[in-house]
Protein backbone atom coordinates (compact mmCIF):
# COMPACT_ATOMS: atom_id res chain seq x y z
CA UNK A 1 0.00 0.00 0.00
CA UNK A 2 2.85 2.11 1.27
CA UNK A 3 4.95 1.96 -2.73
CA UNK A 4 1.35 3.21 -4.03
CA UNK A 5 0.42 5.99 -2.43
CA UNK A 6 4.62 6.53 -3.21
CA UNK A 7 3.54 7.54 -6.74
CA UNK A 8 0.79 9.40 -5.86
CA UNK A 9 3.23 11.53 -4.02
CA UNK A 10 5.48 11.46 -7.04
CA UNK A 11 2.78 12.89 -9.42
CA UNK A 12 2.27 15.29 -6.67
CA UNK A 13 5.59 16.44 -6.86
CA UNK A 14 6.32 16.72 -10.34
CA UNK A 15 2.23 19.15 -10.53
CA UNK A 16 3.80 21.24 -7.51
CA UNK A 17 6.96 21.74 -9.70
CA UNK A 18 5.06 23.04 -12.28
CA UNK A 19 3.53 25.32 -10.27
CA UNK A 20 6.00 27.12 -8.52
CA UNK A 21 8.07 27.39 -11.62
CA UNK A 22 5.29 29.95 -13.15
CA UNK A 23 5.50 33.16 -12.03
CA UNK A 24 2.22 33.76 -13.43
CA UNK A 25 0.26 31.62 -10.68
CA UNK A 26 2.63 32.58 -8.19
CA UNK A 27 2.50 36.33 -8.67
CA UNK A 28 -1.43 36.61 -8.32
CA UNK A 29 -1.39 34.15 -5.42
CA UNK A 30 1.11 36.46 -3.20
CA UNK A 31 -0.17 39.63 -3.75
CA UNK A 32 -3.54 38.42 -2.86
CA UNK A 33 -2.11 36.71 0.44
CA UNK A 34 -0.53 40.21 1.34
CA UNK A 35 -3.22 42.39 0.27
CA UNK A 36 -6.54 41.28 0.63
CA UNK A 37 -6.14 41.14 4.84
CA UNK A 38 -4.90 44.41 4.70
CA UNK A 39 -7.80 45.75 2.96
CA UNK A 40 -10.34 43.69 4.94
CA UNK A 41 -8.75 44.87 8.27
CA UNK A 42 -9.20 48.22 7.08
CA UNK A 43 -12.89 47.85 6.00
CA UNK A 44 -13.57 46.14 9.17
CA UNK A 45 -12.28 48.89 11.56
CA UNK A 46 -14.79 51.13 9.02
CA UNK A 47 -17.29 48.86 9.17
CA UNK A 48 -16.94 48.34 13.42
CA UNK A 49 -16.39 52.80 13.82
CA UNK A 50 -20.22 52.60 11.68
CA UNK A 51 -21.51 49.86 13.80
CA UNK A 52 -20.56 51.51 17.16
CA UNK A 53 -23.01 54.23 16.49
CA UNK A 54 -26.19 52.30 16.69
CA UNK A 55 -25.01 49.78 19.57
CA UNK A 56 -24.99 46.63 16.29
CA UNK A 57 -23.44 44.57 19.27
CA UNK A 58 -24.29 41.06 17.49
CA UNK A 59 -22.98 42.13 13.86
CA UNK A 60 -20.09 43.28 15.85
CA UNK A 61 -19.05 40.12 17.22
CA UNK A 62 -20.02 38.15 14.38
CA UNK A 63 -18.25 40.61 12.05
CA UNK A 64 -14.24 39.23 12.12
CA UNK A 65 -15.62 35.61 11.85
CA UNK A 66 -17.46 36.80 8.81
CA UNK A 67 -14.24 38.51 7.72
CA UNK A 68 -12.41 35.37 8.33
CA UNK A 69 -14.65 32.89 5.68
CA UNK A 70 -14.86 35.30 2.76
CA UNK A 71 -10.64 36.27 3.43
CA UNK A 72 -10.32 32.12 2.89
CA UNK A 73 -12.73 31.94 0.36
CA UNK A 74 -10.66 34.66 -2.64
CA UNK A 75 -7.64 32.57 -2.48
CA UNK A 76 -9.18 29.18 -3.44
CA UNK A 77 -10.91 31.27 -6.48
CA UNK A 78 -7.28 32.29 -8.10
CA UNK A 79 -5.78 29.16 -7.16
CA UNK A 80 -8.73 27.19 -8.91
CA UNK A 81 -7.32 28.06 -12.03
CA UNK A 82 -5.04 25.54 -11.34
CA UNK A 83 -6.56 22.78 -11.15
CA UNK A 84 -9.05 23.55 -13.76
CA UNK A 85 -6.71 22.74 -16.05
CA UNK A 86 -4.63 19.81 -14.37
CA UNK A 87 -5.61 17.51 -17.40
CA UNK A 88 -7.13 19.77 -20.61
CA UNK A 89 -4.17 22.13 -19.61
CA UNK A 90 -1.61 19.70 -20.45
CA UNK A 91 -3.26 18.25 -23.09
CA UNK A 92 -2.97 21.38 -24.77
CA UNK A 93 0.59 21.61 -23.89
CA UNK A 94 1.24 18.40 -25.27
CA UNK A 95 2.49 17.15 -21.72
CA UNK A 96 -0.07 14.35 -21.09
CA UNK A 97 0.95 11.62 -22.74
CA UNK A 98 3.88 10.80 -20.94
CA UNK A 99 2.14 10.73 -17.85
CA UNK A 100 -0.38 9.09 -18.88
CA UNK A 101 1.51 5.96 -20.49
CA UNK A 102 3.66 5.97 -17.13
CA UNK A 103 2.80 2.58 -14.89
CA UNK A 104 0.45 4.42 -12.76
CA UNK A 105 -3.14 3.55 -11.73
CA UNK A 106 -6.26 5.86 -12.56
CA UNK A 107 -6.82 6.65 -8.63
CA UNK A 108 -2.89 7.26 -8.22
CA UNK A 109 -2.87 10.23 -11.01
CA UNK A 110 -6.46 11.79 -10.46
CA UNK A 111 -5.44 11.79 -6.44
CA UNK A 112 -1.73 13.16 -6.76
CA UNK A 113 -3.04 16.12 -9.35
CA UNK A 114 -6.09 16.44 -6.52
CA UNK A 115 -3.89 16.53 -3.69
CA UNK A 116 -2.00 19.66 -4.90
CA UNK A 117 -4.94 21.12 -6.48
CA UNK A 118 -6.65 21.61 -2.85
CA UNK A 119 -3.46 21.59 -0.75
CA UNK A 120 -2.29 24.94 -2.89
CA UNK A 121 -4.96 27.28 -2.36
CA UNK A 122 -5.27 25.59 1.15
CA UNK A 123 -2.17 27.04 2.05
CA UNK A 124 -2.75 30.41 0.48
CA UNK A 125 -5.97 30.30 2.62
CA UNK A 126 -4.42 29.24 6.04
CA UNK A 127 -1.55 32.27 5.35
CA UNK A 128 -4.44 35.13 4.22
CA UNK A 129 -6.53 34.23 7.48
CA UNK A 130 -3.35 34.04 10.07
CA UNK A 131 -2.13 37.69 8.65
CA UNK A 132 -5.71 39.15 9.60
CA UNK A 133 -5.75 37.24 12.72
CA UNK A 134 -2.38 39.55 13.37
CA UNK A 135 -4.13 42.51 12.70
CA UNK A 136 -6.95 41.64 14.46
CA UNK A 137 -5.29 41.18 17.73
CA UNK A 138 -3.54 44.54 17.53
CA UNK A 139 -7.13 46.40 17.35
CA UNK A 140 -10.31 46.60 19.63
CA UNK A 141 -11.90 43.65 17.92
CA UNK A 142 -14.21 41.18 19.32
CA UNK A 143 -11.70 37.15 18.59
CA UNK A 144 -13.85 34.39 17.92
CA UNK A 145 -14.10 31.99 20.39
CA UNK A 146 -12.15 28.32 19.88
CA UNK A 147 -15.12 26.30 18.31
CA UNK A 148 -16.04 29.12 15.97
CA UNK A 149 -12.01 29.26 14.60
CA UNK A 150 -11.98 25.43 14.19
CA UNK A 151 -15.62 25.86 12.25
CA UNK A 152 -14.07 28.63 9.91
CA UNK A 153 -10.76 26.40 9.23
CA UNK A 154 -12.96 23.58 8.13
CA UNK A 155 -15.83 25.43 6.24
CA UNK A 156 -12.36 26.90 4.32
CA UNK A 157 -11.02 23.10 3.80
CA UNK A 158 -14.31 22.18 2.55
CA UNK A 159 -14.93 24.60 0.07
CA UNK A 160 -11.49 24.55 -1.30
CA UNK A 161 -12.03 20.45 -1.51
CA UNK A 162 -15.62 21.02 -3.14
CA UNK A 163 -14.14 23.35 -5.76
CA UNK A 164 -10.98 22.07 -6.48
CA UNK A 165 -13.00 17.79 -6.73
CA UNK A 166 -15.56 19.76 -9.04
CA UNK A 167 -12.63 21.86 -11.27
CA UNK A 168 -10.66 18.55 -11.96
CA UNK A 169 -13.36 16.79 -12.82
CA UNK A 170 -14.44 19.71 -15.08
CA UNK A 171 -10.82 19.60 -16.20
CA UNK A 172 -11.39 15.80 -17.44
CA UNK A 173 -14.46 16.10 -19.27
CA UNK A 174 -13.51 19.45 -21.10
CA UNK A 175 -11.41 19.63 -24.56
CA UNK A 176 -10.01 23.34 -23.91
CA UNK A 177 -8.56 25.42 -21.44
CA UNK A 178 -11.44 27.63 -22.38
CA UNK A 179 -13.74 25.57 -22.10
CA UNK A 180 -12.84 24.53 -18.59
CA UNK A 181 -12.39 28.46 -17.47
CA UNK A 182 -15.82 29.38 -18.90
CA UNK A 183 -17.23 26.34 -16.92
CA UNK A 184 -15.59 27.34 -13.33
CA UNK A 185 -18.56 29.60 -13.05
CA UNK A 186 -20.83 26.95 -12.11
CA UNK A 187 -18.63 26.47 -9.49
CA UNK A 188 -17.81 29.57 -8.03
CA UNK A 189 -21.17 30.87 -8.10
CA UNK A 190 -23.13 27.97 -6.48
CA UNK A 191 -20.30 28.12 -3.50
CA UNK A 192 -20.54 31.68 -3.64
CA UNK A 193 -24.28 31.68 -2.63
CA UNK A 194 -23.88 28.62 -0.03
CA UNK A 195 -21.56 30.97 1.88
CA UNK A 196 -24.05 33.51 1.21
CA UNK A 197 -26.52 31.13 3.54
CA UNK A 198 -23.36 30.30 5.78
CA UNK A 199 -22.85 34.09 6.68
CA UNK A 200 -26.52 34.54 8.04
CA UNK A 201 -26.16 30.98 10.32
CA UNK A 202 -22.18 32.93 11.19
CA UNK A 203 -24.48 35.82 12.25
CA UNK A 204 -27.15 34.34 13.94
CA UNK A 205 -24.64 32.31 15.84
CA UNK A 206 -25.87 29.16 15.15
CA UNK A 207 -23.08 26.91 15.55
CA UNK A 208 -25.02 23.36 15.16
CA UNK A 209 -26.31 24.48 11.90
CA UNK A 210 -22.75 25.38 10.79
CA UNK A 211 -21.42 21.76 11.92
CA UNK A 212 -24.19 20.29 9.06
CA UNK A 213 -22.93 22.83 7.05
CA UNK A 214 -19.45 21.78 7.51
CA UNK A 215 -20.53 18.05 6.63
CA UNK A 216 -22.83 18.64 3.56
CA UNK A 217 -20.09 20.32 1.56
CA UNK A 218 -17.51 17.31 3.00
CA UNK A 219 -19.66 14.74 1.46
CA UNK A 220 -20.96 16.52 -1.99
CA UNK A 221 -16.96 16.95 -2.09
CA UNK A 222 -16.37 13.12 -1.46
CA UNK A 223 -19.05 12.70 -3.83
CA UNK A 224 -17.55 14.40 -6.48
CA UNK A 225 -14.15 13.32 -6.61
CA UNK A 226 -15.57 9.46 -6.52
CA UNK A 227 -17.67 10.95 -9.95
CA UNK A 228 -14.30 12.09 -11.25
CA UNK A 229 -12.08 8.57 -10.55
CA UNK A 230 -15.23 6.63 -11.86
CA UNK A 231 -15.20 8.72 -14.76
CA UNK A 232 -12.18 8.79 -15.85
CA UNK A 233 -10.99 7.26 -18.66
CA UNK A 234 -7.28 7.85 -20.38
CA UNK A 235 -8.39 7.36 -23.74
CA UNK A 236 -11.43 9.58 -22.90
CA UNK A 237 -8.78 11.88 -22.76
CA UNK A 238 -6.57 11.66 -26.04
CA UNK A 239 -9.27 10.94 -28.23
CA UNK A 240 -11.38 13.95 -28.09
CA UNK A 241 -9.82 17.22 -29.50
CA UNK A 242 -13.25 19.31 -29.65
CA UNK A 243 -16.72 19.07 -28.13
CA UNK A 244 -19.86 19.66 -30.60
CA UNK A 245 -23.52 20.17 -29.49
CA UNK A 246 -25.04 17.65 -31.31
CA UNK A 247 -28.77 17.74 -30.64
CA UNK A 248 -29.78 14.95 -32.86
CA UNK A 249 -27.77 12.60 -30.70
CA UNK A 250 -28.78 13.79 -27.16
CA UNK A 251 -32.24 13.44 -28.70
CA UNK A 252 -31.84 9.67 -29.97
CA UNK A 253 -29.85 8.79 -26.75
CA UNK A 254 -33.03 10.31 -24.59
CA UNK A 255 -35.68 8.54 -26.62
CA UNK A 256 -34.03 5.16 -26.99
CA UNK A 257 -33.71 5.15 -23.45
CA UNK A 258 -37.10 6.35 -22.71
CA UNK A 259 -39.12 3.79 -24.74
CA UNK A 260 -36.56 1.07 -23.99
CA UNK A 261 -37.76 -0.55 -27.25
CA UNK A 262 -41.44 -1.06 -26.55
CA UNK A 263 -43.95 -0.82 -29.32
CA UNK A 264 -47.13 0.00 -27.28
CA UNK A 265 -48.16 1.67 -24.47
CA UNK A 266 -48.94 -1.88 -22.62
CA UNK A 267 -45.25 -3.11 -23.38
CA UNK A 268 -43.95 -0.13 -22.00
CA UNK A 269 -46.03 0.60 -18.71
CA UNK A 270 -45.32 -3.28 -18.05
CA UNK A 271 -42.05 -3.78 -19.27
CA UNK A 272 -40.26 -0.89 -19.37
CA UNK A 273 -41.80 1.20 -16.36
CA UNK A 274 -41.52 -2.21 -14.99
CA UNK A 275 -37.64 -1.88 -15.29
CA UNK A 276 -37.15 1.14 -13.93
CA UNK A 277 -39.16 0.78 -10.63
CA UNK A 278 -37.02 -2.58 -10.10
CA UNK A 279 -33.71 -0.81 -10.61
CA UNK A 280 -34.98 2.10 -8.04
CA UNK A 281 -36.10 -0.47 -5.38
CA UNK A 282 -33.33 -0.70 -2.72
CA UNK A 283 -33.68 3.32 -3.05
CA UNK A 284 -37.36 3.10 -2.46
CA UNK A 285 -36.62 0.87 0.95
CA UNK A 286 -33.63 3.20 2.17
CA UNK A 287 -36.20 6.43 1.64
CA UNK A 288 -38.68 4.77 3.86
CA UNK A 289 -36.41 3.91 6.52
CA UNK A 290 -35.65 7.88 6.37
CA UNK A 291 -39.34 8.77 6.43
CA UNK A 292 -39.61 6.96 9.53
CA UNK A 293 -36.45 8.67 11.01
CA UNK A 294 -37.77 11.94 9.67
CA UNK A 295 -41.53 11.87 11.08
CA UNK A 296 -39.17 11.37 14.33
CA UNK A 297 -36.87 14.12 13.95
CA UNK A 298 -39.51 16.48 13.04
CA UNK A 299 -41.59 15.00 16.43
CA UNK A 300 -38.65 15.31 18.73
CA UNK A 301 -37.57 18.90 17.49
CA UNK A 302 -40.93 20.08 17.81
CA UNK A 303 -41.43 18.73 21.25
CA UNK A 304 -38.48 19.74 22.83
CA UNK A 305 -38.13 23.37 21.35
CA UNK A 306 -41.59 24.13 20.81
CA UNK A 307 -43.20 23.31 24.40
CA UNK A 308 -40.57 25.74 26.10
CA UNK A 309 -42.72 28.35 24.38
CA UNK A 310 -45.98 26.70 25.35
CA UNK A 311 -45.29 26.41 28.81
CA UNK A 312 -44.80 29.83 28.95
CA UNK A 313 -48.04 30.58 27.36
CA UNK A 314 -50.83 31.31 29.34
CA UNK A 315 -54.02 29.28 29.03
CA UNK A 316 -56.16 31.60 27.92
CA UNK A 317 -53.76 32.08 24.77
CA UNK A 318 -53.80 28.47 24.19
CA UNK A 319 -57.11 28.32 23.94
CA UNK A 320 -57.16 31.03 20.85
CA UNK A 321 -53.96 29.14 19.25
CA UNK A 322 -56.30 25.52 19.47
CA UNK A 323 -59.92 27.40 18.50
CA UNK A 324 -57.95 29.02 16.22
CA UNK A 325 -56.61 25.28 14.71
CA UNK A 326 -60.30 24.21 14.93
CA UNK A 327 -61.56 27.04 12.48
CA UNK A 328 -59.18 26.39 10.01
CA UNK A 329 -60.73 23.68 7.63
CA UNK A 330 -63.37 26.38 6.81
CA UNK A 331 -64.81 24.72 3.13
CA UNK A 332 -66.56 28.23 2.02
CA UNK A 333 -63.29 29.71 2.02
CA UNK A 334 -61.33 27.36 0.89
CA UNK A 335 -62.56 25.71 -2.14
CA UNK A 336 -62.68 28.59 -4.37
CA UNK A 337 -58.91 29.18 -4.09
CA UNK A 338 -57.45 25.79 -3.10
CA UNK A 339 -58.62 23.49 -5.34
CA UNK A 340 -57.41 19.84 -7.51
CA UNK A 341 -55.65 21.77 -9.77
CA UNK A 342 -53.88 24.12 -7.40
CA UNK A 343 -52.59 21.11 -4.61
CA UNK A 344 -52.00 18.85 -8.29
CA UNK A 345 -49.37 22.02 -9.26
CA UNK A 346 -47.78 22.90 -5.81
CA UNK A 347 -47.00 19.19 -5.18
CA UNK A 348 -45.25 18.41 -8.60
CA UNK A 349 -43.70 21.53 -8.26
CA UNK A 350 -42.35 19.99 -4.82
CA UNK A 351 -40.73 16.90 -6.18
CA UNK A 352 -39.43 18.67 -9.33
CA UNK A 353 -37.52 21.08 -6.88
CA UNK A 354 -36.18 17.24 -4.95
CA UNK A 355 -35.14 16.60 -8.83
CA UNK A 356 -33.47 19.75 -9.31
CA UNK A 357 -31.51 20.22 -6.08
CA UNK A 358 -30.75 16.54 -5.85
CA UNK A 359 -29.21 16.82 -9.94
CA UNK A 360 -26.66 19.59 -8.86
CA UNK A 361 -26.00 17.95 -5.56
CA UNK A 362 -25.54 13.79 -6.00
CA UNK A 363 -29.01 13.70 -4.51
CA UNK A 364 -27.89 14.80 -1.17
CA UNK A 365 -29.98 18.44 -1.24
CA UNK A 366 -32.75 16.16 -2.76
CA UNK A 367 -32.93 13.92 -0.25
CA UNK A 368 -32.20 16.93 2.33
CA UNK A 369 -35.79 18.50 1.10
CA UNK A 370 -37.77 15.41 0.92
CA UNK A 371 -36.29 15.00 4.63
CA UNK A 372 -38.29 18.07 5.40
CA UNK A 373 -41.51 17.68 3.72
CA UNK A 374 -42.02 14.28 5.56
CA UNK A 375 -40.36 15.78 9.10
CA UNK A 376 -43.35 18.48 8.43
CA UNK A 377 -45.94 15.13 9.52
CA UNK A 378 -44.28 14.22 12.82
CA UNK A 379 -43.61 18.24 13.73
CA UNK A 380 -47.46 18.41 13.31
CA UNK A 381 -48.63 15.22 15.08
CA UNK A 382 -45.96 16.74 18.13
CA UNK A 383 -47.73 20.37 17.68
CA UNK A 384 -51.14 18.95 18.27
CA UNK A 385 -50.01 16.48 21.26
CA UNK A 386 -48.46 19.58 22.70
CA UNK A 387 -52.01 21.90 22.36
CA UNK A 388 -53.68 18.94 24.18
CA UNK A 389 -55.89 17.83 21.26
CA UNK A 390 -56.07 14.07 20.25
CA UNK A 391 -53.93 14.29 17.17
CA UNK A 392 -54.58 10.13 16.05
CA UNK A 393 -58.48 11.43 14.23
CA UNK A 394 -57.10 13.60 12.81
CA UNK A 395 -54.13 12.16 11.29
CA UNK A 396 -56.98 9.79 9.86
CA UNK A 397 -58.52 12.27 8.57
CA UNK A 398 -56.54 14.88 7.69
CA UNK A 399 -53.66 13.21 6.16
CA UNK A 400 -54.05 9.18 5.27
CA UNK A 401 -56.95 9.47 2.55
CA UNK A 402 -55.08 11.75 0.25
CA UNK A 403 -51.31 10.39 1.86
CA UNK A 404 -51.38 6.83 0.72
CA UNK A 405 -51.29 8.59 -2.66
CA UNK A 406 -49.08 11.64 -2.61
CA UNK A 407 -46.32 10.34 -0.03
CA UNK A 408 -45.94 7.00 -1.76
CA UNK A 409 -45.39 9.55 -4.97
CA UNK A 410 -42.52 11.89 -3.32
CA UNK A 411 -40.89 8.67 -2.26
CA UNK A 412 -40.88 7.09 -5.41
CA UNK A 413 -39.93 10.82 -6.84
CA UNK A 414 -37.10 11.26 -4.13
CA UNK A 415 -35.93 7.55 -4.33
CA UNK A 416 -35.24 8.23 -8.39
CA UNK A 417 -32.71 11.06 -7.49
CA UNK A 418 -31.15 8.97 -4.71
CA UNK A 419 -30.60 6.31 -7.41
CA UNK A 420 -29.70 8.97 -9.97
CA UNK A 421 -27.18 10.12 -7.17
CA UNK A 422 -25.65 6.67 -6.71
CA UNK A 423 -25.34 5.96 -10.26
CA UNK A 424 -23.43 8.89 -11.38
CA UNK A 425 -20.54 8.06 -8.94
CA UNK A 426 -20.56 4.34 -9.53
CA UNK A 427 -18.40 3.39 -12.66
CA UNK A 428 -19.90 2.96 -16.22
CA UNK A 429 -17.81 1.05 -18.45
CA UNK A 430 -17.41 2.14 -21.93
CA UNK A 431 -20.04 4.80 -21.21
CA UNK A 432 -19.10 8.80 -21.00
CA UNK A 433 -20.37 10.80 -18.17
CA UNK A 434 -22.87 12.43 -20.88
CA UNK A 435 -24.61 8.94 -21.97
CA UNK A 436 -24.68 7.72 -18.14
CA UNK A 437 -26.83 10.96 -17.61
CA UNK A 438 -29.22 10.47 -20.52
CA UNK A 439 -29.88 7.14 -19.23
CA UNK A 440 -30.76 8.09 -16.30
CA UNK A 441 -32.73 11.49 -16.91
CA UNK A 442 -34.98 9.24 -19.00
CA UNK A 443 -35.17 6.81 -16.39
CA UNK A 444 -36.51 9.73 -14.13
CA UNK A 445 -39.21 11.41 -16.67
CA UNK A 446 -40.42 7.34 -17.11
CA UNK A 447 -41.17 7.34 -13.61
CA UNK A 448 -42.13 10.48 -12.98
CA UNK A 449 -44.89 10.47 -15.71
CA UNK A 450 -45.66 6.75 -15.63
CA UNK A 451 -46.08 6.67 -11.95
CA UNK A 452 -45.77 10.10 -9.57
CA UNK A 453 -47.84 12.13 -11.80
CA UNK A 454 -50.55 9.58 -11.72
CA UNK A 455 -50.35 9.20 -7.90
CA UNK A 456 -50.45 13.17 -7.39
CA UNK A 457 -53.64 13.48 -9.36
CA UNK A 458 -55.22 11.25 -7.44
CA UNK A 459 -54.24 12.33 -4.32
CA UNK A 460 -55.16 16.62 -5.06
CA UNK A 461 -58.14 15.39 -6.19
CA UNK A 462 -59.08 13.10 -2.52
CA UNK A 463 -57.17 16.15 -0.70
CA UNK A 464 -59.60 18.97 -2.31
CA UNK A 465 -63.01 17.36 -2.66
CA UNK A 466 -62.78 14.46 0.37
CA UNK A 467 -60.05 15.43 3.20
CA UNK A 468 -61.82 18.70 4.17
CA UNK A 469 -64.67 17.47 4.94
CA UNK A 470 -63.38 14.17 7.05
CA UNK A 471 -60.90 16.85 8.91
CA UNK A 472 -63.75 19.30 9.77
CA UNK A 473 -66.17 16.73 11.30
CA UNK A 474 -63.29 15.11 13.18
CA UNK A 475 -62.46 19.08 14.44
CA UNK A 476 -65.93 20.20 15.40
CA UNK A 477 -66.87 17.11 17.39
Amino acid sequence: MFSKLKLVWLVAGRELKDQFRDWRVLAPMVILILCFPVLMNEFAKQTVDFLNQYQANLILDRFVPFSIMIIGFFPITISLVVALEAFVGEKERGTIEPILSAPLDNWQLYFGKLLVGVATPLFASYLSILLYLIMVTRQDLTMPSFMVMVQLFLLTTAHATLMVSAAIVISVQSTSVKAANLLASFIVIPVAVLMQGEAVMLFWGNEQVLWLAVGGVMIISLLLIRVGIAHFQREYLLGREIDAINLGWLWRTFWKNFVGGAHSFGEWYIRVLGSAMRRILPAVLTLTVIAGLSMWLGYDWIMVNVSQVIAKASPERLQKIEAGIRQMPDLSNLQGSINAPFLFMNNTRAVAAIFLAGLVSFGVLGILLYMVNIGVIGGLFALFQLLGMNPVPMFLAGVVPHGIFEIPALMIGSAVVLYMGASIVTPQTGKSMGEVILELLADWVKIFLGVVVPLLAIAAVIEAYITPGLLLSVMTR
